[in-house]
């Protein structure tokens, strides 16, 4: 074993992998699931075992080389033994977003040739059986959880309980059958196919291989010193791209512990229990966190406010050099306060957070504040910026240890080489490259450039340093009348940097100005208006209060300023914005399941909203048809309010975090 922890090279496919640590580390915990308060533990030995007799169990029912396997449902220590399971068999395991609607499934299901799906509970089951008739290729549901699941008598409806029974019999009775499976695999397989968002289309099945998948884990283990003794806490979706990598990738070829939380409702409680020393989360969830901490801090008592304020004030000024290792840079009264501050202020907020133990904690995926930013790592969180697509496992860009920049996504990985093509986008050459996206030649051929390089469509370009700046997709760069640059993300994300605001999506392009739609934070708004004894029925109440259009106006006008300190972006300042009557839903179409806004589709559906803030009125009245979570479809109708703002001059106002 080297120094980081990375296996022996014969150890390349992760079935291989998982013996490996079944040997060398057989009694340590390979993965914990917290069930019903209490945390079960397996060992990698067990791990080993049970992935033995599911694979034996899948051949057992026909389970083929080359064949796909759907795996459906919440993290579960059972969902990511069949992920195992299926590689060992040669078999190509297909993770499906577990919030995606039955017709949602139907297209993978479809597309990717289902036969064999295993599903975390009865919801999943039944969204299967409700699409069944229109995928014939369907044959066997394997559940995990028995709950409502006694009287199901549909055909191929099997427990994994049984399923391992047969899988036990099926190895008693064909000994050599497993270890001759999982000699036979090649690290060229695929080892995966992850479906894109589907954010300008129909999802692409992105088939990764062993290998590159290895080599984008062993990079990121050797570039931040992960080994076996790490903990991670498994939280964020298995069809996502960053959970195939950090909690699936990175653990079997590291060998650290994977937990596993009870629900998305204990998150936060399970994460205290654990106290994970390695932690990713998308920049919403940070958000969400501050947001928290901020509301608890305003119904605190006022000394407690105070002394709060204080010391993250300290924490502001000088946590981020003390992170990076600069203490020498901090004056003495500085230092002394900090170290009052982590006993009385920042100690106690990273045990409520469940952080106290992290070293290395990354986001992606979409654009982070710098206040946020600054927040946590003022706090001694090692916060960094990854950056990388699910056509790259993730891994092309990250910040180097004291080399942390807000407004970049660092630097390339190891083995990565990064080019800028003329038009500005960004082009990589890296070992975790997708083999092909499933049966798409066409669309390989348009990502993948002649000589090798993935397009990945991001408009961005190199600081002094060598950090990569990301501003917007290329695709969606454009220009306002009068030749100003506009990036409809990079505003978006200046918006929602803000507490107060949710989401937001930019208007201008080939437009003298532009607008905005604004999504609330029901959460954040609701409390502030609760505490100035404001009375609201709901989302769409609350949206059109004038207090709460105040509030979002002051919001804006600080992006505007930002954006005037721009020589580039100065004119595509945000003049006129409406707070929409409904939160954007990927139920309803509106965002991916990776919560990206599809754009083109929110213009479309609302283009008398649109048409309205490219007008002199002052409001519009609105009816749209919202899905709920039972399928069933309403209508909200309300007269929006549109507000104008005057464009800003002068130099960026910081805002407080």
């Amino acid at each position: 074993m080297t120094p980081a922890g990375i296996p022996p090279a014969a150890a390349d496919t992760f079935p291989r992998l998982l013996l490996h640590h079944a040997q060398v580390r057989g009694g340590r915990t390979a993965i914990r699931e917290k069930d019903l308060g209490i945390w079960l533990s397996w060992s990698w030995q067990q791990v080993a075992d049970e992935v033995r007799a599911t694979a034996c169990g899948l051949a057992a029912l026909g389970f083929k080389r080359g064949m796909t396997l759907a795996i459906i449902g919440d993290n579960r220590p059972r969902l990511y033994w069949s992920m195992m399971a299926a590689q060992a068999l040669g078999g190509i395991p297909v993770p499906l977003y577990q919030d995606a609607v039955a017709g949602e499934m139907k297209f993978v299901l479809e597309n990717a040739g289902i036969v064999f799906a295993v599903v975390e509970d009865q919801e999943q089951a039944d969204k299967l059986l409700e699409v069944r008739s229109h995928c014939p290729l369907l044959q066997h549901i394997v559940f995990d959880n028995g709950r409502g699941m006694r009287n199901y008598t549909a055909a191929g409806v099997l427990a994994f309980d049984q399923l391992m029974a047969r899988g036990r019999e099926f190895d008693a009775a064909h000994p050599g059958f497993f270890a001759a499976e999982v000699a036979a695999g090649k690290v060229g397989d695929t080892s995966v196919m992850l479906y894109t968002s589907g954010t300008t289309g129909s999802p692409k099945g992105v088939c990764h291989t062993h290998g590159s998948l290895i080599a984008a884990a062993s990079g990121d283990i050797a570039f931040d010193g992960f080994t076996a003794d790490d903990e991670i806490l498994s939280y964020l979706p298995m069809a996502w791209v960053g959970d195939h990598v950090f909690s699936y990738t990175q653990a079997l070829v590291a060998g650290f512990c994977v937990n596993c939380p009870e629900s998305s409702e204990t998150v936060m409680t399970d994460l205290r229990e654990i106290g994970p020393t390695y932690y990713f989360a998308p920049p919403r969830v940070f958000e969400n966190l501050l947001t928290q901490v901020m509301i608890r801090m305003e119904d605190a008592a006022p000394f407690k406010r105070r002394v709060f304020h204080h010391f993250m004030a300290v924490a502001k000024r000088c946590g981020g050099a003390i992170m990076d290792g600069r203490a020498g840079s901090v004056a003495f009264g500085d230092r002394v306060q900090y170290a009052l501050g982590n006993l009385l202020v920042y100690g106690p907020l990273l045990n409520v957070l469940g952080m106290s133990r992290i070293r290395v904690a990354y986001t992606g995926g979409a654009a982070i504040g710098p206040d946020l930013f600054e927040f946590y790592r003022s706090l001694g969180i090692n916060l960094k910026q990854l950056y990388g697509q699910t056509e790259t496992a993730a891994y092309v860009c990250k910040h180097p240890n004291g080399q942390v920049k807000l407004d970049t996504v660092g630097k390339p990985l190891p083995g990565v080489q990064i080019r800028i093509a003329a038009n500005g986008e960004v082009q990589v050459l890296t070992p975790s490259m997708m083999k092909e996206y499933y049966q798409r030649p066409d669309a390989t051929a348009e990502s993948i450039s002649p000589d090798g390089w993935f397009l990945t469509g991001d408009a961005g370009y190199f600081d002094a340093d060598g950090h990569i700046k990301i501003i917007d997709r290329a695709k969606d760069v454009g220009r306002l009348t009068d030749g100003t640059l506009f990036a409809p993300a990079y505003i978006e994300n200046k918006l929602k940097f803000f507490p107060q605001i949710k989401e937001a999506v930019a208007f201008g392009h080939d437009r003298d100005t532009c607008t905005a739609f604004i999504n609330i934070d029901l959460d954040s708004v609701g409390n502030w208006a609760e505490r100035r004894g404001i009375a609201y029925a709901g989302y769409t109440d609350l949206a059109q209060k004038e207090a709460v259009y105040e509030v979002i106006r002051d919001c804006v006008e600080q992006v505007n300023r930002d954006l005037a300190a721009d020589p580039k972006l100065g004119n595509s300042q945000v003049r006129r914005f409406l707070i929409l009557h409904k939160e954007l839903d990927a139920d309803d179409g509106e965002l991916t399941r990776t919560r990206k806004v599809r754009r083109g589709f929110i213009a479309e559906r609302y283009a008398q909203l649109v048409d309205a803030l490219y007008s002199i009125a002052s409001h519009c009245e609105i009816e749209a048809q919202v899905k709920f979570e039972d399928g069933r479809t309403g209508t909200i109708r309300a007269d929006v309010r549109i507000c104008d703002v005057a464009a800003r001059t002068g130099v960026p106002m910081g805002r407080a975090a």
